[in-house]
């Protein structure tokens, strides 16, 4: 028989990082054959390509929550030390042997290549396909041309595209005359060796003085902390200085399973699915590396008003953590940079002072990886952007666990979003053409079935019937507007403040406490079992929830299609 004419469309798939390489697997599974991913990497990865990661970088997951239903993680280095916590070279190990296991000689890859631009010519209309044309650069030859598909995914991530000030800027450094190295955390891979070289190691009878040879690491969240310990490990001198820090979860011991890995601390929090109302089982980790009442470090946003979390793990000596409490970290707090000094030897504090460095580190965040690859009718046309409200921001859900709330962020209110499900732009919806995937923050278990999702909305509405799946959609733009907008209202209500600095293409569903009927709900909508882990009506809850539950996704689509519509 021959395949249906949805499946030989050209499929591209924009990045190569976790949710592009899952994707790409997903569409081979179900029989597309022409599946092109395209990165301007030199491999794949996405934030664990191997021109980002470094030794001694470690993630916020332990072993066992990051990986795909389809291929074992072996345990990573260190691992009874850590309890369990993944490494960056465990990462990138495992997504280039999926990569080599699965996609290999079955989907392409375009590697070094740079998107300049995703737009689409002509939609889908009486049965015939859309095609977008994206616009490449080839980052050896410097030669541009056109790529066409029928469909894209946009799997660009939230964590690919750095952002930074203007006034702190390389450019900028170097119009004050600043003589140092200066760079992004995202290039500190790239830059460690020579940073290594340049800062000699220092010494125990060290006098640190003026003109001391030190690395400056701008902000304290989750990169600036892994730079910090590597430098600090490294035996270098480093300084971090912020104004704010991430809360952070260390105990002395590993979170047991049952607890770690289940639906436990979920079903506590407020989510549509299950409208929990008891107080959320969050705790600080201030007192497992005994930091004072009166430390910077307890300067942060409340922990469940909020999705910036570094998870330490088991508390190391070798942690930041724990080289701040060794003094081998120097901190400089409460305080912002504003800029480079006059002498040219170091960065400007809001207080007037100068704080000296032969390397300055920027871990200024990042900004929207959709930045500059639309125009702004494919923003408006498919709907990706940011648009002003249609419904007002009222609280419907009158959770316990949510009164007392922080005020909302007055930006917050001048704009809306509207991505349906987190995954498809609710005013694109009736076209098929166009998915985001991994633009979440949540786990790998939740990244594998929006995967499964994008491919299912891909085909659902085939003019195949034959090739068409059951999928619980809205059936008018309208309705997946207004679904998507008010998703869209509940996350400013349940995050007051993170929507105002997650970028766009990292905040199109921030289920990050909540994953699990996140993709329950997924799951549900395309008419397949939920709460896979199985238990009684007692244990469920605890059962440790494994990606191994998804891997017979495809079988499960497969006998849905073989039912009469």
């Amino acid at each position: 028989m021959n395949p249906s004419p949805v499946l030989t469309q050209p499929v591209g798939i924009i990045g190569a990082g976790v949710a592009g390489l899952i994707g790409a697997h997903v569409l081979l599974q179900d029989g597309f054959s022409d599946v092109t991913l395209l990165t301007r990497d030199r491999s794949v990865g996405g934030t664990w390509a191997r021109e980002r990661i470094y030794p001694g970088l470690h993630i916020n997951n332990v072993h066992g929550e990051y990986k795909f239903s389809q291929l074992d993680m072996p345990p990573p280095e260190r691992s009874d030390s850590t309890g369990g916590r993944l490494t960056g070279t465990t990462m990138r190990d495992y997504m280039e042997n999926f990569s080599k296991t699965f996609l290999e000689g079955r989907a392409k890859f375009r590697f070094q290549t740079e998107v300049l631009d995703i737009r689409r010519v002509k939609a889908s209309e009486n049965g015939e396909p859309s095609i977008w044309n994206v616009e490449v650069k080839d980052l050896q030859s410097g030669s541009t041309e056109i790529l066409s598909f029928g469909r894209i995914i946009l799997a660009t991530g939230g964590c690919s595209n750095p952002k930074i000030p203007t006034e702190l800027s390389p450019e900028t450094a170097q119009k004050a005359g600043y003589r140092g190295l200066v760079f992004h955390t995202s290039k500190f891979a790239q830059h460690l060796e020579q940073i290594l070289k340049e800062i000699p190691p220092s010494g125990k009878d060290d006098k640190p003085g003026e003109d001391e040879d030190m690395v400056v690491v701008v902000g304290c969240g989750k990169s600036a902390q892994d730079v910090c310990a590597k430098l600090a490990n490294e035996g270098r001198r480093v300084a971090v200085v912020f104004n704010r820090a991430d809360m952070f979860l260390a105990s002395s011991q590993p979170a047991p399973d049952f607890i770690r890995k289940s639906r436990f601390v979920s079903l506590f929090l407020p989510h549509p699915s299950t409208g929990a109302q008891a107080d959320a089982p969050t705790h600080s980790s201030f007192n497992a590396y005994n930091i004072p009442t009166d430390s910077p470090f307890r300067h942060t946003d409340p922990l469940f008003w909020g999705v910036r979390l570094s998870d330490d793990g088991v508390i190391r000596n070798d942690s930041f953590y724990g080289l701040v409490n060794a003094g081998a970290i120097k901190i400089v707090a409460l305080h912002r940079v504003t800029g480079y000094s006059n002498d040219g030897k170091g960065v400007l504090l809001d207080d007037g002072s100068t704080l000296r460095a032969k390397v300055i580190v920027l871990a200024t965040g990042y900004q929207s990886s959709w930045s500059g690859i639309f125009s702004q009718e494919t923003i408006d046309g498919i709907g990706i952007g940011k648009h002003p409200p249609t419904i007002p921001i009222v609280n419907t859900w009158k959770y316990t666990s949510m009164k007392n709330a922080p005020q909302l962020h007055p930006d917050n209110e001048k704009w809306a979003t509207s991505i349906y499900r987190g995954i498809v732009p609710a005013k694109n919806i009736l076209h098929r053409d166009f998915a985001i995937a991994g633009a979440v923050v949540s786990s790998s278990s939740f990244v594998e079935v929006t995967s499964v999702y994008t491919e299912f909305d891909d085909e659902c509405h085939s003019s195949e019937p034959t090739q068409g799946d059951r999928m619980k959609l809205p059936a008018t733009k309208e309705e997946a507007l207004l679904a998507a907008e008010k998703e869209s209202v509940r996350m400013k209500i349940r995050f007051p403040n993170m929507l105002s600095w997650v970028n766009d293409s990292y905040s199109t569903s921030l289920d990050f406490w909540t994953w699990p009927q996140a993709a329950d709900d997924l799951l549900e909508d395309m008419y397949l079992p939920s709460v896979r882990s199985g238990g009684n009506w007692l244990t469920w809850l605890f059962k440790p929830i494994d990606t191994k539950e998804l891997i017979t996704l495809a079988d499960e689509r497969r006998r849905l299609r073989s039912k009469p519509l």
